[in-house]
């Protein structure tokens, strides 16, 4: 071998940086390297070992990095235990995690098939109205391991994977029913055979007695009090889904936190970073695994607007709502006003009275009130989003709803004034001696929310002479404070709320919201006691128990009015203020729906990720 013209190398690689993440969206990343060389040469008739350090400029290696939609769930969500959620940010994780027996269209609202493939109603040997579903049998339940990043089947006790029941549907919904859960939803199914008697504890009743039924692994079979043609949207309500009673049984209370959870939808819980971070990674054991884009999401707890939206202007937000005060600058500006969207939600906001806390306990003062907001001036001046005034409870496309401004008290500055007043003589009150006794408005924290309670505010002002103190909580906290079972005196005067669409039937509106029979009654209407549990059937809850009995439609709709007029006008227990539409900004690489019902499906969207690393310059 001539070894003037041989040589031979030896490189030893020092990295300096890079972790790789795994996934399916490539990042080009430069990655600093030097280099040691080792080199045997012939030098003055000898073979010499020759080291140098060097710089060399690599190629560029590709980082992968996964398809990540940036969220703000805008709050802590209270739960994501299906039988105990109530709220919107709730039920939009629970809807990404859980399958449910039926799911709503997210771009027409129509109802269509998901966990069930098919149903139909019959009627058993008593007469009663029964709805059989029949079930897929593909879909599997799961578990994410945080240590491990990996998505396994859930196995049973025979070492097989465990696919999703009519078993497991039978016992969610016992689960929901049982007052030992304490499911503040689980009103929406007294529907349901002997629901009510079991979830108020009626003694010889167990939820052995509930009107579910699996009848084989794929068919479950409900029994109803009385017909509804709208059950089918019933029985897909999350607090419906199949559940895990194997992990239930093991953890307890503790079921739902990231590790332990065994969920069976689209996504699963990577993480729950409690006050922090809410994030779900794909499930790749899902039925339609491959026509799931987008392969995680990364969600923060931002309550407030003017933050979420800094942060969607600084591209660390891929959506977002727009603040109130924001609003005509995002209308104006070239760039903000093409990714703008708004359009009618079912939705309401409303204010709610503690109608048996004085002096809310007398219709004249509530009347009062209501009659002093100006909700066209709030729409116009603070909203900015296109609203709608809302007179009475639910919106357009609801059935059963009246038109807009048919029922219920307009603003009248002058009867709201007589009302007062009327109020005050009778009592020997004066205008002082009424603000003395502390009148309290509260909503949960909110930049939006307290933006509306100070116009408010300074409308019962303007109008009445009256001094309201706002108060302000966060939503978990919040949520439990005007439960119908707080006591009196720490309950708020007034406090704010909104109502959406579970379904579009006004039983799930005036019935399931505000009767004081079997509804969730927060305005404590009717109550003899501070808890109600005790309470005198009034005309409207008769009315709305009558029409969600009644089987002819042109019938239930009339009922349907006469009782949000007998709410809205007569009894006036509540003030309702507006009708939603959603107005959001959304970059430009998401593509992305907004669903009339049901929680956000982030399973149908998508994200160029390419586009979006493009626009945060990496």
């Amino acid at each position: 071998m001539n070894l003037k013209k041989s040589f031979s190398f030896a490189f030893a690689f020092l990295m300096i940086a890079s972790l790789l993440l795994a996934a399916c969206q490539p990042q080009q990343v430069e990655v600093v390297k030097t280099v040691v060389v080792t080199q045997v040469v012939e030098k003055e008739g000898k073979e010499v070992v020759v080291t140098q350090v060097v710089e060399v400029t690599p190629e560029p290696e590709v980082v992968e990095q996964p398809v990540t939609l940036d969220w703000n769930w805008g709050t802590e969500p209270p739960t994501i235990d299906p039988s105990l959620a109530t709220d919107t940010t709730s039920v939009d994780v629970i809807h990404n995690l859980f399958v449910t027996l039926t799911q709503f269209d997210p771009v027409t609202g129509a109802l269509s098939p998901y966990l069930a493939t098919s149903w139909e109603s019959g009627t058993d040997d008593e007469g009663n109205q029964t709805w059989t579903f029949h079930l897929r049998d593909d879909i599997q339940w799961v578990k994410y391991d945080p240590t491990t990043g990996e998505t396994t089947a859930v196995m049973d006790d025979d070492g097989n994977p465990r696919y999703v029941t009519a078993f497991d549907v039978e016992y969610g919904v016992k689960r929901t029913l049982d007052p030992a859960t304490a499911s503040d939803y689980a009103y929406v199914d007294y529907i349901i055979k002997n629901g009510q008697a079991i979830n108020e504890g009626e003694e010889g009743v167990t939820v052995d007695d509930a009107g579910v039924k699996a009848l084989d692994a794929t068919t479950v079979q409900f029994t109803l009090e009385s017909p509804a043609a709208y059950f089918p949207a019933i029985a897909g309500m999350w607090v419906n889904a199949p559940m895990p009673q194997w992990a239930i049984e093991e953890w307890g209370d503790k079921w739902t936190e990231a590790g332990l959870i065994n969920t069976n939808g689209p996504y699963v819980l990577e993480e729950w970073i409690h006050g922090g971070e809410l994030n779900l990674v794909k499930n790749p054991l899902w039925i339609n695994a491959d026509d799931v884009q987008i392969e995680r999401v990364h969600g923060v707890m931002i309550t407030e607007a003017s933050t979420a939206f800094s942060l969607y202007e600084n591209n660390e937000l891929d959506s977002t709502g727009v603040p109130l005060p924001e609003m005509d600058r995002v209308k104006a500006d070239p760039v903000l006003s093409a990714e703008y969207h708004s359009a009618p939600v079912p939705c309401t906001y409303y204010y709610g009275f503690t109608n048996n806390k004085p002096p809310f306990d007398d219709v004249r003062v509530r009347k009062a009130f209501v009659q002093s907001i100006d909700r066209q001036g709030l729409i116009d001046n603070v909203l900015k989003g296109g609203q709608i005034p809302a007179t009475s409870f639910a919106p357009p496309g609801i059935f059963g709803a009246p038109a807009p401004g048919t029922v219920g008290l307009q603003y009248d500055p002058d009867a709201a004034k007589a009302s007062l007043q009327e109020y005050l003589d009778e009592k020997g009150m004066s205008l002082d001696d009424f603000n003395a006794m502390g009148i309290t408005l509260m909503h949960n924290t909110s930049e939006g929310h307290a933006q509306i309670a100070a116009a408010i505010q300074q409308m019962w002002k303007d109008v009445l002479g009256v001094d309201v103190k706002v108060e302000n909580q966060e939503w978990k906290v919040y949520l439990t404070t005007i439960k119908n079972s707080t006591p009196l005196d720490e309950m708020p005067h007034i406090w704010r709320l909104g109502w959406c669409a579970d379904y579009p039937d006004e039983n799930n509106w005036v019935h399931e919201v505000f009767n004081n029979q079997a509804g969730a009654n927060r305005l404590r209407r009717g109550c003899v006691d501070e808890t109600c549990t005790e309470a005198t059937p009034l005309k409207f809850d008769e009315l709305t128990m009558q029409a969600q009995q009644e089987s002819d439609p042109d019938k239930r709709a009339e009922l349907y009015y006469q009782a949000e007029k007998e709410l809205a006008e007569v009894e006036v227990a509540y003030a309702p203020i507006y009708h939603y539409t959603s107005t959001n900004v959304t970059k430009p690489w998401l593509t992305r729906n907004f669903p009339p019902l049901g929680g956000v499906d982030f399973f149908n969207w998508k994200l160029d990720m390419g586009a979006k690393l493009a626009a945060q310059g990496k």
